[in-house]
Order: C-alpha cells, then structure tokens, then sequence
C-alpha cells in the first residue's frame, strides 16, 4: 500500500492530499523522506568533479524536496490541529530530525566543498542571489557547528537533540494546560456579560461537548471575559488559571524545561565561541547586539511605563466608586479599561463588534491587496486538513500566483496565538514553485462569526505575512518570503495592519451582521480615534516580555530562570496590575524554539520601521498611493532574503528610521 504522503500529488495546484492522509501515514513517510535525503546529500558530498556554485550550493538545495513536503504537512497540522498520534509523532521525530540535520551540517565532505566554493567566490561571477544564498549557505554550516569536529562536534549533537525534545515538550505541555482547564459557567454567571461573549462560551461548550456556555483559556473567550465580567472573583479565578498554564506542577510543568533550554542555548553558543546565546543570536538580525535591543526596548519602557501608571490611577478610581478598596490587580485592568473606553469614547465593544464580520475583515484585506498589488482571490472547493480551513486561488492579471488557505476559529487541538506557515514556499530553482501559504487564527465561532478589533487586526497582521510569502519572486526558496532577519519579519505584517485603519476600508467593510449597514461615521471616527488606547498597559506587557528574554540568554543562563524574571520585573518597576505578555512558563516564543529565543524584541523593533514605512504612504498619495505600493512590493514583499534588511528598507524609504514614529503611532508622546 503506498503512502500518499510520498506520491507525487496529482491535486489541484499541487496542494497535499490531505483528504487520503492518516495519521498513521506520518512516522514512515517521515522515515522514508529522511533517507532519502541523507542519500541525495552524500551525492552532493561525494561528487568526483570539483566543486562548484551549481554541483555544490545547488546541489544541496535540490535536496531534500520529498522531506520538506511530508514535513510541511506535518508540523501546519499538528499546530493547527493536534492528535494523540500527532503529539507522539512529535515527541519521537524531534530528536530524529535535529540529528537528521547534525548529520548534514556535521558532514565533512560536504562542508569541505561549501568551504571551497566559498573561498574562490571571487572568480565564480556569481549574480547577487547567488552571491547572497553562498554566503548564507556558508555561514550557516558555520553556525550550525560544521567546523567543530570530535568531543565538540558530538555534544552540538546531543545539544540540538535535546533541545528539539524539550521545544516540543514544552509546545504540548501548554497546549495540554490549555486543554485540561475549563469552568462550566452558570446562568447567574452570564450576568452583565453582553451577547457576543455569551455566545462564544456556549460555542467553547459546544466545542467541548457541553450543552451550556463555558469558559476556557482560549484568548478569544477568556479575554473578552475578562473584559466584561462583573463578578471580581469569577474574572480573578478565569486570570489566574490563564496565568498559570505551563506552571501548575507535574507532568505538564514548563519551569525545569525552560531552565534546561536556557542553559544548552548557552553552551551550544560558548562551543561556537560566542560569549553567550543572545551574542550568537543577534549576530545575523539587524539589531546585530543586545545592547542595541536594550537599547531601543528602554527607549520605549520609560514612556510606556509613565503612561500605564497613569491610566492605572484612573482605573483605579472606577473601582473605589464600585466599592473596592486595595489596589488594582491584573484581573481588573481590562473590565475597568473597557468601562473607561466606554465612556471617554462613547464606545461600547458590544456595539461594535457586529461591524466586524469575519468574513467581511477577509474580504476587506483582500480588497486591500487588489488596490495595491492588483491581487485577485477565488474561492476554491478542494479538500483540506479540518472543515473549518477554507482556500482560495490568488491570480494577478489572469495568472497564477499562490494558493491561499485560512483556518480562522479556535479549536482545543490548535495551539493558541496566531501565526502564517506555508505548506509550500515560492521558488524557481529547481523547479518552479508557486506558494500554498497558510493564516491560523484563533478566533470565537459564531453565527456569524463576529471579531473585536483586536482580532481584525490580528487577522490583517497575518494576512500581511502572507503577502510576503505569496508576492515572493526569488530563485531559491533559502531566501523566499518571509526567510529574513527575524527582527525584519515582522515588518510586512504590522505594516499591514494600518491599512484596517484607512477610514474608506471601514466604511466599506465594516457592515452589520444584522441589518448591512454601513457603521454610523460617529462610531467609526470613535473607533480610530481609540485605536491607540490603552497602549501604555500593551506596550508595557510586550516590552517587559521583550526584557525579561533578553536577560534570559544575555550573559550566564539563570538557574532559576522564574527568580530571574522576578528581578528583571522589579528592577524595571513593573506596574503592579500589569503582567508580562508571556510569563516564562507560558512563553511559548521563547522556549518551544529557537525562532524568537532573545528575539522577541523584534516585533518593536519592526515596528519602528512599519510606522515610518506608512508615513511614507501618507506623505506620497495617500494609503493606496500606487508608486509607494510598487516600491513596497519591488524592495521587500518580493525581495525575500535576497539582501541584508536594513539595503532593502533603505532602498524603499531612502533612509532608516528612528523611534519617534513608533511612539507618535502608540500614543505615547504628547
């Protein structure tokens, strides 16, 4: 019986056939593919003739293919829609594939023949992709440790191994926290709570097979609980269940793994001969040091902070006239902050959230897409992995240009957060691939399904990672789409999220479930005007999670990684009713791999050049100016890794940024 998984997939647009995939399918393909691939490597390894750009560096990118597909298909499902089978796939192939990639970047011939043709790089009149992906390829082998060789070049191996079992564990165990909590609420517990959030906790019930509403720890329904419940105690048992996943004792504890996690990142860094992770880390982002990301990241906290205790105070007012004595508490600070928003802008989340359809948010970045890259989106009846998933052919001026897939509600086998994956990346060599991108959301189901603004800028975001992904127009896919600096990434994504805040999309898109109506102008001038509320309480719990990660691997590793981030907090004098984002055993960025492991710095420091980016739509023609489009498709949506980040930024705005935009768009300076 064959597997499907390693068939070449007569499917439409080649996407997987994801209708003929069992788990069962999963442990042997991965096997299969991961042999053949050490294969095709030691072919590249063992060539005869001399090496060269094409027998070497290109060579070892045709490799590999039937492995990226199986593993493309494996790890979008098991985040989006986790199994018993899937979570134990992951535990057994985790430590298998970190050796699986040891054994390639350990490989002496083939990294003797990378040494080689870089060193005559000079004489090979490469063109500047090629140029760059050399570099890349050579650098890469070199950080991966391909120069170590004996005691050193084992424990990287070990290293690694452990490291991809403690990522994974640390993954599941969230998730697993995530899954084990709920509160069976009752009618008396609805009080006060308006009729989107009661919907979504009789949609989590349903979801978990009850017949009543219930509360779970999903962010789409605990956070507008937390926001309207005006019952003190029910909102501070519902925080600090959120608070404590990954931190409850037991099988499903975070702390030890993280402690483990920060103290090999620090030895894998000191056998490369970096001083400490985040030197090893920063080394190829735009920050290039830790100095420069504490730098910007204070820049921030201080005004930031000044905001949030101030905002705090009058919080904290609203609760002495409810009869509260005693501080403000972290359960607290959303519903007396929504009460706030209600009254200083006359705007109730309850009334507003009917204007934002979930369906008319996709339609609404879609059109923006239109308007700037002259993009078209075709809805496509093909199968896929879960039935909430829908896709959709995206064309440009009649021809083909990527598959688009959304898989936008919350689920108990999806993990939590927000992310863009692709099951296939864009590139020309060795054949020519268009994308199959991927958005997951975790948003509340409903008839219609209904979003806070929050959650149709979350879905914009993401959307925004996507067109990086699809507008793609490389050779190879080492640098396609979103395979930049991780402190670049973040750019198109947040870039994307101003265009929900062009009036004429609202106007548009912005449509009663009800009734088709338009939203009032009064309620839509008050929704952008409160577009930057609250953002002392937001930037202060992104920032002090920022801060916290980079003391994390800056220097020794703690041995008590939950004490240190105590004193970090205290040292920053962390208002007392705001916690981190991310607490350490939760902080699944940081601790479930490497990607943004002292680099969670990098959506703030992406941020500094998204809002000066949009400055430079509104200072040209306006958001839809074409040339600023064509620009910003021509030097970063298309480019992908092709070049450092700050030549690509620069050849698009003509200069680097500085912060004051930043803090003008969060409302932090008068």
């Amino acid at each position: 019986m064959t597997n499907p998984l390693l068939e070449t997939w007569d499917t439409s647009f080649g996407l997987p056939p994801f209708d003929r995939v069992d788990d069962t399918d999963f442990a042997p393909a991965i096997e299969a593919a991961m042999a053949q691939d050490l294969a095709e490597v030691e072919a590249v390894a063992n060539n005869p003739e001399p090496p060269s750009f094409e027998n070497t560096i290109e060579g070892l990118m045709a490799t590999g293919a039937s492995l990226d597909r199986v593993l493309g298909v494996f790890y979008n499902l098991a985040g989006a829609d986790s199994t018993d089978t899937r979570e134990e796939v992951m535990r057994e192939f985790s430590p298998k594939l970190a050796a699986h990639a040891a054994a390639i970047y350990g490989n002496q011939a083939l990294f003797s023949r990378i040494e080689q043709v870089w060193l005559a790089r000079d004489a090979l009149d490469l063109t500047p992709e090629q140029a760059r992906v050399l570099m890349l390829t050579h650098r890469g082998f070199l950080r991966a440790g391909a120069a170590l060789t004996g005691d050193a070049a084992a424990r990287m191996t070990e290293i690694k191994g452990r490291l991809a079992m403690l990522g994974t564990q640390f993954g599941q165990n969230l998730l697993a926290d995530e899954r084990g909590w709920q509160r069976v609420l009752s009618d008396e517990d609805l009080t006060g709570l308006p009729e989107f959030v009661v919907d979504a906790l009789n949609g989590a019930g349903r979801e978990r097979g009850s017949d009543g509403p219930v509360l779970t720890l999903s962010r789409s329904v605990i956070v507008p609980f937390l926001q309207f419940c005006p019952n003190r105690a029910l909102r501070e048992e519902a925080w600090r269940a959120w608070v404590a996943r990954g931190a409850n004792g037991g099988e499903t504890d975070n702390r030890e793994i993280a402690a483990e996690v920060l103290a090999l990142r620090q030895d894998r860094a000191q056998l490369l001969g970096y001083a400490d992770f985040a030197s090893y880390k920063l080394e190829t982002e735009m920050a290039k040091t830790p100095e420069a990301v504490r730098s910007l990241l204070m820049g921030v906290w201080e005004p930031a902070k000044a905001r949030a205790l101030e905002d705090a105070a009058l919080l904290e007012e609203r609760m002495r006239a409810d009869g509260i004595n005693g501080p403000l508490k972290p359960w607290d600070w959303r519903y007396y902050s929504e009460a706030r928003r209600r009254d200083e802008f006359s705007l109730n989340e309850a009334e507003v959230k009917p204007y934002l359809q979930l369906d008319r948010m996709i339609e609404a970045a879609f059109a923006c897409a239109n308007r700037l890259f002259g993009l078209q989106f075709r809805p496509l009846d093909v199968p896929l992995y879960h039935p909430d998933a829908r896709a959709w052919e995206v064309t440009r001026n009649g021809a083909h240009v990527a598959v688009f897939i959304g898989d936008y509600f919350a689920r108990a086998s999806k993990r939590s957060g927000a992310w863009c994956s692709a099951f296939r990346s864009q590139r020309r060599f060795p054949d020519v691939q268009g994308p199959i991108v991927v958005n997951i959301c975790n948003f509340a189901k409903g008839d219609p399904a209904l979003l806070s603004y929050d959650d149709a800028r979350t879905l914009f975001h993401e959307f925004g990672h996507a067109l990086h992904q699809m507008l793609s127009d490389v050779t190879y896919d080492m640098i396609s789409g979103t395979s930049v600096a991780r402190d670049f990434v973040e750019l198109p994504s947040q870039l994307f999220e101003h265009w929900l805040e062009v009036p004429e999309v609202l106007q548009e898109f912005a449509t009663h479930a009800e009734t088709g109506d338009p939203m009032p102008k009064e309620m839509l001038d008050k929704v952008l005007a409160a577009a930057s509320y609250d953002m002392g309480f937001q930037t202060v719990e992104y920032v002090a999670s920022a801060l916290v990660d980079l003391s994390f691997h800056e220097g020794d590793p703690p041995d008590d990684p939950m004490a240190e981030q105590a004193r970090v907090l205290a040292d920053l004098g962390m208002p007392e009713a705001i916690v981190m984002r991310h607490a350490t055993p939760h902080f699944a960025h940081v601790f479930t791999g490497d990607g943004y492991s002292s680099g969670y710095y990098s959506y703030m420091w992406s941020e500094v050049m998204d809002a000066d980016a949009f400055e430079a739509f509104e200072e040209a023609g306006g958001a839809f100016d074409p040339q600023m489009a064509e620009k910003l498709e021509r030097f970063i949506l298309s480019a992908g890794g092709s070049e450092e980040a700050d030549v690509l930024y620069t050849r698009f705005r003509g200069r680097m940024p500085g912060v004051e935009a930043l803090l003008k768009g969060r409302g932090l300076v008068a």
